[in-house]
């Protein structure tokens, strides 16, 4: 498949920003004592994430003032259902916000966090099921899906959230979350390295015979079945080589879970605030890498019939 950008940056974006609030809202059910300023300067930066991540899945839309149609299927289409929830976590994420700031107190104070948690486990399950309910896509279609954008989620979010509680002082909030942050990572490492060798094992169901009907084993593709490109060639391939792929699966893993988890250790053993921040600038390209790697590495049947681009 051919990676969208608009969506590698929203998916990565809104990730980290549900990781976020979803420890925050952690951190203040379980009373754990923040100063009123760190915790609505977290909100206010997991709100911006959020926008910017809304922003970003606009861009790769062909007409964007017909974008609020999407709604409209909401019965059957996981993205219908996403373009719901979203909205709806970034309202109650500004509205725990503004509360913070009016100085709100009961019931609001416990109730806004417990919806920010429902609404956090709602947007990574919607989006996650986009890709895998679609079981023509055999890379996508398992639970493994399901439990990464979860799991890197959680790490992006934890991590965030307490290199911030570092730069703010918040010595609590890394003690109690630190190895959250460190579990959630390896936890999120071991997750995609399974979903990485089952995708290496798949043997597709459909293949060039099935796909044309002609039953001889030696069958091959000499022509694209066109003079120019289409949306079927543009879309579906990402054009890069095999040894590309290889080299971003080895950066995505290095970037976004062995160096982020070795600079976590240290951020504990040490209580230094320079682990934590090199965590969030060396996590964040490889969470993009990942989530390319994501997209290229999945398979469309369609390509069966494009086998000279691919």
């Amino acid at each position: 498949m051919h990676p969208a950008f608009s969506i590698l940056f929203f998916t990565t974006l809104a990730g980290a920003a549900q990781g976020l609030v979803f420890t925050l809202a952690l951190a203040t059910l379980f009373g754990l004592a923040l100063a009123p300023g760190f915790l609505t300067l977290a909100l206010g930066v997991a709100e911006v994430l959020l926008v910017a991540g809304l922003a970003a899945s606009f861009m790769h839309l062909g007409r964007k003032t017909r974008a609020w149609r999407a709604v409209l299927m909401w019965r059957t289409s996981w993205m219908s259902r996403e373009v719901i929830v979203l909205p709806a976590f970034i309202a109650l994420v500004g509205l725990w916000w503004l509360s913070l700031m009016l100085g709100i107190g009961a019931p609001w104070s416990w109730l806004l966090p417990v919806l920010v948690l429902c609404g956090a486990v709602a947007l990574w399950y919607c989006t996650a099921m986009i890709y895998a309910c679609l079981r023509f896509i055999e890379e996508w279609a398992h639970p493994l899906t399901i439990v990464n954008f979860t799991l890197i989620g959680l790490s992006s979010g934890l991590v965030l959230a307490c290199a911030m509680a570092a730069l703010s002082g918040e010595a609590r909030f890394v003690e109690v979350f630190g190895p959250c942050a460190l579990v959630a990572t390896l936890a999120a490492w071991a997750a995609r390295g399974q979903a990485l060798r089952r995708n290496a094992g798949i043997r597709h169901k459909s293949t060039l015979q099935s796909a044309t009907g002609i039953r001889t084993q030696k069958l091959v593709q000499k022509s694209m079945g066109m003079s120019a490109g289409s949306f079927n060639t543009r879309e579906f391939f990402h054009g890069a080589s095999l040894a590309a792929l290889k080299n971003m699966k080895l950066g995505f893993l290095l970037l976004a879970f062995v160096l982020p988890a070795l600079l976590l250790v240290w951020g504990l053993a040490s209580a230094a605030v320079l682990p934590w921040l090199l965590a969030v600038l060396v996590q964040a390209p490889g969470l993009l890498a990942e989530r390319w790697f994501f997209f290229a590495q999945a398979k469309h049947p369609q390509n069966l019939y494009y086998q000279v681009v691919s």
